[in-house]
């Protein structure tokens, strides 16, 4: 036991200490220096000869030296291309729809799209009209811009721009101040200047989709003109509304007083018409009446004429005697006389049929 020797503790700091000597060694060593090259070509090679073309873009190549020197024709879609580090580049040009404004207010700017000075316009009889205008294309061939304008942005500035500008202040500047201030030349005007900035900007790449007019200004002085004039004008427009108005009002209160009369001679035909009738149902029903009356009274005269034809004839004095029975059918006692010329013996029967003169 005597000859184990105890042991010092391994400190942090000799630790770290042991682990860059080791370190040292390994980078003075060629498998070190391999190993150091495999991985910055692995990290850094691609990316130094590769290009990436985001979406909506397009790629145009660029070739600096060699025999191939210049701008090839071919164009590259989105993804990644490889690019010879230092010989070649891919120059981006935008695939979608893009916007030019041509305005100073700060509404109308965008970060999105580029913005220029609204264009100044001077009519045909000498007034000044600074007008927005919104220019809407797209980069057909990015070859040939390239070619014509250069990289990047160049197309928007010595292209489109510049001939935008002559283009509107040529046709527009052919109206006279009250004819751009009419709605249907200007936009006839309009729909000719962007055929004209489309059919130039086609022989260099590009397709212009529309060219939209927006705020026009006036000069002072023309400006306190016009709203004079038009004041007056809509003063003259306003009375001649308000004349036809009372012409329209007139009218109708004569339509609605006709339909008035025409409601009453109608109502009053009808009541004619009702009281027609009811004189002459009234006279149907008394004639009916009458006519049944006579009837009646006819056949009662003819009842009592064979009554009387009857009682006239033979047997009429049976007649007379069952009228009588029935009149005394009701009767219980009767008090006669016995004596006397006009006296009545019950025995003497022909003398009681004398007496109601029975034959």
């Amino acid at each position: 036991m005597s000859d184990i020797r105890p042991t010092r503790p391994f400190s942090g700091a000799a630790f770290a200490d042991l682990g860059l000597r080791i370190l040292k060694r390994f980078l003075k060593s060629r498998v070190a220096l391999i190993a150091a090259a495999v991985l910055f070509f692995a990290y850094c090679g691609p990316a130094s000869c590769t290009t990436y073309v985001p979406p909506n873009r397009v790629g145009v190549k660029q070739v600096y030296y060699g025999a191939n020197a210049g701008i090839r024709t071919e164009t590259y879609a989105p993804g990644i291309h490889f690019v010879t580090v230092g010989v070649e580049r891919l120059h981006m040009f935008p695939r979608d729809l893009q916007l030019i404004n041509f305005s100073e207010s700060p509404s109308e700017s965008s970060t999105h799209f580029r913005a220029a000075p609204s264009i100044k316009i001077q009519t045909s009889d000498g007034y000044n009209v600074q007008l927005d205008v919104s220019v809407l294309y797209r980069i057909e061939d990015a070859p040939k811009i390239m070619t014509e304008a250069g990289p990047g942005h160049a197309y928007e500035d010595r292209l489109v721009i510049p001939r935008a500008d002559r283009i509107l202040r040529k046709t527009l500047g052919e109206l006279n101040a009250e004819e751009f201030y009419q709605g249907p030349q200007r936009i006839e005007k309009a729909n000719a200047a962007h055929q004209m900035l489309k059919t130039e900007l086609a022989t260099y790449g590009i397709s212009v989709d529309a060219v939209l007019i927006g705020r026009y200004i006036y000069d002072q002085r023309y400006q306190q003109l016009i709203e004079g004039r038009k004041i007056k004008d809509q003063t003259v427009f306003l009375r001649q509304a308000e004349a036809k108005s009372a012409i329209e009002q007139r009218k109708r209160d004569t339509m609605v007083a006709e339909g008035k009369a025409n409601q009453e001679i109608e109502l009053e035909r009808g009541r004619a018409e009702v009281q027609k009738l009811g004189a002459q149902a009234d006279l149907y029903r008394r004639k009916r009446a009458a006519e049944g009356k006579l009837l009646v009274e006819l056949a009662e005269a003819k009842g009592t004429q064979l009554e009387n034809n009857a009682l006239q004839g033979a047997g009429s004095e049976n007649m007379v005697g069952l009228k009588m029975a029935d009149v005394l059918k009701g009767v219980r006692v009767i008090v006669l006389s016995s004596d006397g010329a006009n006296g009545t013996n019950p025995l003497d029967l022909a003398g009681t049929l004398k007496k109601f003169e029975v034959r």
